[in-house]
């Protein structure tokens, strides 16, 4: 089947050829016959090494007779061309040539970057700087000389002199180093030693606590009877009427009245001649007219403190023994005051201890940690009215408190 494809190609190839000739042929037989032309020969120019050779002088080459030079024939022919004018070479033939002459090398000035010195932008910029540095002077020659002038005028027109203020600055803060905790004795001295006021001064103790006061569970408030008082004279007022009345006059109130009390207090002004408030039950309601006027003071009579009670006599001789209330601040830190500067160090240690005893009977039942005073008693610091603060430690706190839970039981 190859075989016969190819010859079916091959003659149809030869029919088209032959069709072609045929259209060609009645053309060619009418046309005269074609006759050539011969145009003369341009001489060639000779090249620049066809003229060299020409001017050179050829030398015959004397060869053997089997075509191949000799050792006596090659040296008369290197001979020969040493002795022959060298000819031209270019740089790439004579990386070629064993006996071609030394080319010397091209040597080029090394670049170097201009130094500044060399720089005329430079020397510009140096000349100004130097101008404006000799115009700065006469300035300021110009300046001192005047100075004299200007203070004479101030001087004789009664003019104020300028006053140069400083440029303001920043100024790092010191920190103080913390004060190492002590011996609750040794804090007691030391409060005793600062306290130089020209009058005597008060005890104090500041507790931080480790509560959140804004929540209501963690609320700390309590109040105590101090053994040794706290020092100060306390003015009790007493809102009662009737046999209660009598009771608390007997027992040594300054202030004893019901409702012409409860007026005077609400039309004057807030003038109040008292440093505790104790009300029986019924007078509770009534004292809601000036609630606004005892309660940021701290006077507001309160069920928890023992302030509201139908036994008026020993609430006036506790309130007069040195009976004290606490309770937190927004930070969570306590203040009390525990006694004066003039008590003996035994009496002001026994106070602190009842006040701590105080301090742990009242800590809420929702904050549970190990130990009585971790997570509850941050810091305790000790001080005097206007002296400086000593923390002490906790366990000289915790052995004063257990002395005078020791002193109650017995």
């Amino acid at each position: 089947m190859a075989h016969l494809r190819l010859l079916r190609h091959h003659s149809l190839h030869f029919d088209h050829n032959l069709s072609l000739l045929r259209l060609i042929s009645p053309f060619s037989s009418s046309s005269a016959p074609i006759k050539p032309v011969a145009y003369p020969v341009k001489p060639k120019e000779p090249s620049e090494e066809e003229t060299t050779q020409n001017q050179t002088p050829t030398q015959e080459q004397p060869t053997s007779s089997s075509g191949r030079l000799g050792t006596t024939e090659t040296l008369d022919l290197l001979e020969s061309l040493k002795s022959s004018p060298s000819p031209t070479w270019t740089r790439e033939e004579a990386r070629f040539m064993k006996d071609a002459p030394v080319i010397t090398p091209v040597s080029y000035a090394a670049k170097v970057a201009p130094l500044p010195e060399d720089r005329e932008e430079d020397k510009q910029e140096d000349i100004e700087e130097k101008e404006r540095q000799e115009a700065q002077e006469q300035l300021n020659r110009e300046a001192r000389r005047m100075e004299p002038d200007v203070r004479m005028r101030r001087h004789i027109f009664g003019l104020q002199e300028e006053e140069k203020i400083p440029y303001p600055t920043l100024i790092r803060v010191e920190k103080k180093p913390q004060k190492v905790a002590v011996d609750l004795m040794e804090a007691i001295r030391q409060v005793k030693a600062n306290a130089k006021r020209n009058f005597i001064e008060t005890v104090e103790a500041h507790v931080n606590l480790g509560v959140d006061p804004r929540r209501g569970d963690q609320m700390v408030r309590g109040a105590l009877t101090l053994p040794h008082g706290t020092g100060k004279t306390v003015r009790v007022a007493v809102f009662a009427e009737g046999a209660a009345a009598e009771e608390a006059r007997a027992a040594g109130a300054d202030v004893v009245g019901g409702d012409e009390l409860i007026e005077q207090i609400r039309t004057g002004g807030g003038k109040l001649n008292f440093d505790k408030c104790i009300a029986t039950p019924m007078y509770m309601p009534r004292l809601s007219k000036i609630a606004r006027i005892l309660g940021p003071r701290g006077l507001m009579p309160n069920p928890k403190l023992g302030s509201v009670t139908s036994d008026v006599s020993n609430a006036v001789k506790a309130a007069k023994c040195g009976r004290i209330d606490f309770k937190i601040d927004k930070t969570a830190i306590v203040h009390v005051g525990l006694g004066k500067v003039n008590f003996s160090e035994e009496v002001l240690c026994e106070n602190i201890g009842a006040f701590v005893n105080a301090l742990l009977l009242a800590k809420p039942a929702g904050l549970k940690k190990t130990s009585k005073y971790a997570g509850y008693v941050k810091n305790f610091t000790l001080s005097c009215t206007m002296g400086p603060g000593f923390p002490v430690t906790v366990q000289s706190l915790s052995a004063a408190a257990d002395h005078y839970s020791k002193l109650q039981v017995k």
